[in-house]
């Protein structure tokens, strides 16, 4: 059903796997769609388990000032960067859950994420220099307990594993751990939040924020922790890189990302392109 600019007056998308290009880019297609979506006075608000520093060079790429729900909705800003709403883990099942971890999983390497800070064991470890090269933010080395010690609590904990690996630990952390949100981003990446946080949760706040309704909004996401934001919108679209379980989320799909998706969607959907 064509959709008009009268009836969508925000637009959320995730980043990895689909707003970039499985070779992490934007392409131009899709920076003209989102320039064009901004023309017209819709917020493009980027949703994404990435830190606000793993996000900002994406927008600045797409040459647009947005908000940005960071951490899949733990962390939300507006436009100019100021903290609309945070939530982070709490300090005694988040030291429990870290030993475990260590003494569990020793082959899986965990980041602390707080604000807009990335704390990792070692910084040397290709794990964590793949996913600097990836995002262009910059990890520190720091000793967790310290940090929880000092008072210091992650919005995020994000596990990186072999893809057997991750499944194990997603099962295990999700059954011990029943007040968190343990969910896989990718086959090689688990995130572990507050279980009162959720990509959807999010989206409500910035809704409010703009005095706007669910109905006026639509998304666009490819992974399990989308789904929540997909379920919640107006409108929601899967990418074809999307698993099953996600498309059927989802009430449309598009092309893949590495087929300008979200540009094809907008352009065959929106009156105003």
């Amino acid at each position: 059903m064509m959709m008009t600019a009268d009836k969508i007056k925000i637009v959320f998308s995730d980043i990895d796997g689909t707003l970039l290009t499985s070779q992490h880019e934007v392409t131009g297609r899709t920076k003209a769609a989102v320039q064009e979506l901004a023309a017209k006075d819709i917020p493009f608000v980027l949703v994404s388990a990435r830190m606000p520093a793993a996000i900002y060079p994406i927008t600045d790429e797409l040459g647009v000032k947005m908000p940005i729900i960071s951490y899949s909705g733990a962390l939300v800003l507006d436009r100019e960067g100021k903290t609309l709403a945070s939530t982070k883990m709490e300090a005694k099942p988040t030291r429990q859950l870290l030993q475990e971890l260590a003494a569990k999983f020793p082959q899986i390497t965990a980041n602390f994420y707080t604000d807009n800070k990335w704390y990792v064991k070692d910084v040397t470890d290709k794990r964590v220099r793949r996913e600097m090269d990836i995002t262009s933010a910059v990890a520190e080395n720091a000793d967790f307990t310290q940090l929880l010690d000092q008072g210091t609590y992650p919005h995020k904990i994000l596990l990186m594993a072999e893809p057997e690996d991750c499944v194990l630990a997603e099962e295990y952390f999700r059954e011990h751990y029943p007040a968190f949100q343990v969910v896989r981003s990718s086959s090689i990446l688990l995130e572990i939040m507050s279980g009162c946080v959720s990509k959807a949760g999010g989206i409500a706040v910035l809704l409010k924020h703009y005095g706007h309704t669910v109905e006026e909004s639509l998304s666009f996401g490819d992974s399990y922790n989308d789904i929540p934001m997909l379920e919640y919108t107006g409108q929601s679209v899967a990418m074809a890189n999307a698993p099953e379980q996600v498309k059927t989320a989802a009430k449309d799909v598009t092309l893949s990302s590495d087929e300008d998706g979200i540009s094809a969607y907008l352009n065959g959907h929106f009156e105003m392109f």
